[in-house]
């Protein structure tokens, strides 16, 4: 370890130090509470910290306050989470930006009404197992690789970055994994020689050296490098349908999330570990430091969609496609800001 990284790890030793041992109560079940509307929220890897604005919104009462409470429906996969939502089962799902493209190709109108990541906050690393070495992209065809689902962000940004080494998604044999902990023993156990993950997952198997990163679309540098712009990252999308049938709950979802976002541009790390549960830390409080800090700055500011990232978004997904963009899809429809705004304009954000 250099200088550099033993600096940084000793600095996030000494805040998880100075952290007093309680945490954060859980919410409390008042009627009150009881009393509020409730949303059925799909997502997957809800421990991760691609979730870290829903977990803060929650556990510090900004959706109480806002007036509405979640029902958590955890998933493996975003995959899994879309479906729920297309069967009835969740009112909202909680999940990258590439989905709301396939729905609208299917002509199902979904819409991203408040947006919690500024990257696709996840990386793809081959494993070390085996002395393998990785030297250049190339090292990878043939290989296994694992991805929460294969119509996932996962899936997705490791086909942009084969692309970008010349290769396709046929050079390589991709492998669903989910996205909990337990996608580390399949990389331990052989049964796939690389992964493409959120954190902290990922983060912990590059600090203990069981990968070498070989794509890294948390960072905004990272991402831009990647997709070649900016692209929109997770986000909180229902149907149409939904948000006009409830605007107020839509609207109390996008205040809480706005506010986790404005509480986390100045949260310090004892903050934000004593918010977020320890069963979300991998057993490691510095590791889950250190892989909050690499991906501070990929959270959403204010909520707010951009749509020239949705358009460069849709160009990238549509080459991946092989689709006539323009004339398959409009970006513009597969959003809005109208809580957003609002939520703006409540200096929330």
């Amino acid at each position: 370890m250099n200088s550099v990284h033993a600096l940084r790890r000793s600095l996030l030793l000494a805040a998880v130090g100075s952290l007093a041992s309680a945490q954060a109560p859980a919410a409390p079940s008042s009627e009150a509470s009881r009393a509020l509307p409730r949303v059925r929220l799909a997502l997957a890897a809800s421990h991760s910290l691609y979730h870290l604005p829903l977990t803060l919104a929650d556990r510090l009462g900004f959706f109480r306050q806002a007036g509405v409470q979640l029902e958590w429906l955890p998933q493996e996969s975003g995959a899994k989470a879309l479906r729920m939502a297309l069967a009835g089962q969740a009112d909202v799902v909680a999940g990258a930006y590439e989905h709301l493209f396939a729905l609208h190709l299917k002509g199902l109108n979904y819409q991203s009404f408040v947006q919690m990541s500024r990257t696709p906050q996840v990386s793809l690393g081959g494993s070390t197992r085996g002395g393998m070495a990785w030297r250049s992209g190339a090292d990878i065809r043939g290989a296994r690789l694992g991805v929460s689902a294969l119509d996932s962000t996962t899936y997705w940004t490791a086909c942009q970055w084969l692309s970008r080494q010349g290769l396709t998604a046929e050079d390589v044999v991709f492998v669903p994994v989910g996205s909990s902990q337990g996608v580390m023993e399949a990389l331990r156990n052989g049964s796939i020689d690389a992964l493409c993950n959120p954190d902290p997952v990922m983060y912990w198997l590059e600090q203990k050296n069981e990968i070498r990163m070989l794509c890294d679309a948390r960072t905004l540098q990272g991402t831009r490098h990647l997709m070649g712009g900016p692209v929109p990252g997770a986000s909180l999308f229902a149907h149409a349908a939904f948000l006009q049938l409830h605007p107020d709950r839509a609207q109390a979802l996008c205040d809480g999330v706005v506010q986790a976002l404005k509480w986390l541009q100045t949260a310090g790390l004892t903050d934000i570990l004593r918010t977020v549960p320890s069963g979300h830390w991998m057993g490691d409080r510095a590791i889950y430091l250190g892989a909050f800090e690499k991906l501070r700055e990929s959270y959403a500011v204010d909520g707010l969609v951009r749509s020239d990232d949705v358009t460069h978004a849709w160009r990238v997904h549509a080459k991946l496609l092989g689709t006539d963009g323009p004339r398959q899809l409009v970006p513009a429809r597969t959003f809005t800001n109208v809580f957003a705004q609002k939520s703006k304009s409540r200096r929330l954000a």
